[in-house]
Order: C-alpha cells, then structure tokens, then sequence
C-alpha cells in the first residue's frame, strides 16, 4: 500500500512540476518496441501491436488534457510495407478498427483527426474509415492528432520537389520564390508547426525516415520503455526533459539571456 502512495504522489509531483514550464506545442512520437515486447512476453508481434493501442488512448488523452496544441504519431511507414505479409494485413484490421473504437475518445476530448501521407494508395478500407473519423472530427479544436501513416519523408521531401517543380515548368511560380514557405506548404504537414519535441520508445536512438524537415530544430528524447509500456508518467518525463533544455535555435546562450 505505501508503495501505491509513494508512486501516486511521486506521478503527482512530476505532473505539478512540469505545470510550471511552458509544454512543447508539437510532440512527435516514433511508437517503437511493439514486436520486442510481444516476444519478451512469448507472444507473436500481433500481440504487441495490440497492446500499444492502449499507450496510443493514454498519450492522447494525456496530452489533450494537458493542452498539447499537436500530436503526431508515427503508425505506418512506408517502409513498412516490407514486413511480412500477415503482420501488414493485421495492422490495416487493427488500423480500421481502432479507428472505429476511437471516435468516442476524439470526440468526448475534442481532438480532431488529420493524417500525413500517402494515404491515397492505402486500402481503401482503410482510407475510407480515416476519411469519415476526419470529417467526424473537423469542428474540434482542443488538440490535433495527426497519423503519419503510409509516410516516409524522403518521398515526402520528392514529392514536393515534384510539384513544385511542375508549378515551376508551368510558370505557375518562379524559382526565386522559392523559399522555405513555399517548401513548407507543399509538405503533407502544411499546416503544422514544426516539432518542438521528439520522442522514441524503446531505446534505439534513430529517426526512421520521420518528418526531417519538421524536426529541424526539436528536441529529441529517447526512452529505454517499449511502446506497450508507455504511459502518461513517462511522457511527463520526457516533457520535463524537454524543459530543461535550452532551445538556441544557432544563437548562444548569451544572446537568450
């Protein structure tokens, strides 16, 4: 019993503390350690996956609670295609249903639904259950939750010199406009403001092809917890690391100061 205590109030202090400190306005999360996880346990991958579901709903509602402005999570790549042939068809099952499950917990949060990438060559299950969660959930405005899925950045990154490029050959825009704006509102994240934080579970310390544009100029965290695992004690954490960084953006510390 006073080991209960002891946690509750340290969970406690920890939320307090990090009240007191500015919150990144935009948490990236790469959601790794699933399959590990599942293994440690003497479970297929499947397994995992299906429990990380439950640290996705706790993340969530825990940063919306906290005021978090964005939250962008990393929930299929595009180089994930590559992974076996069942696991692929069971993560599209657990995608469309957890869409489905979810809704209740967007709308009573007022989090709306947005997407990142190539969601147009997903299945059409898919992309049909994700279009009508997002249409469901375009008047909220508490949080923005954005799924990163069927993305890679680099053909993010080529995609957008494609079309900017065509606009170029078509005299739509010239090539001295071209600046970071312009770069900015071709990507799939347009309307996003950079990440402030990125946080990695499981303690590979790699950015996986994720958004390498958007993190720029963000703080990285990586935490040794698999993904299952993650809950809101660890994301306080990784914020409180977060705000005892000094974010220079190329100025020195002197010149914040």
């Amino acid at each position: 019993m006073g080991e209960i205590l002891a946690f509750a109030f340290i969970k406690m202090n920890l939320e307090s503390r990090i009240k007191l400190q500015p919150y990144p306005k935009h948490i990236a999360i790469i959601m790794d350690g699933n399959g590990r996880w599942a293994k440690k346990r003497g479970k297929i991958r499947i397994f995992g996956h299906e429990n990380g579901t439950k640290a996705v709903r706790t993340t969530v509602e825990t940063c919306a609670k906290l005021g978090i402005n964005h939250l962008t999570l990393y929930a299929f790549s595009t180089e994930n295609w590559s992974r076996p042939k069942l696991e692929v068809k069971t993560l599209m099952s657990l995608l469309i249903s957890s869409l489905k499950n979810e809704i209740e917990t967007l709308q009573k949060n007022d989090i709306q639904l947005n997407s990142l990438g190539d969601v147009a060559s997903m299945p059409l299950k898919v992309a049909n259950e994700l279009k009508q969660v997002m249409e469901a959930t375009k008047s909220n405005s508490r949080m923005t939750l954005n799924l990163a899925l069927n993305y890679g950045s680099r053909y993010e990154l080529t995609n957008c010199m494609k079309i900017i490029g065509d606009k170029i050959k078509k005299n739509i825009i010239s090539i001295e406009k071209i600046d970071e704006t312009v770069i900015n509102q071709h990507l799939y994240s347009r309307n996003l403001p950079d990440v402030d934080l990125l946080i990695r579970t499981s303690g590979e310390q790699r950015i996986s092809n994720f958004l390498l544009w958007q993190i720029a100029y963000a703080e990285l965290y990586f935490t040794d917890v698999f993904w299952p695992d993650f809950t809101d004690q660890h994301l306080y954490e990784a914020i409180e690391n977060y705000q005892k960084r000094e974010r220079r953006f190329g100025k020195t510390s002197e010149q914040l100061n």
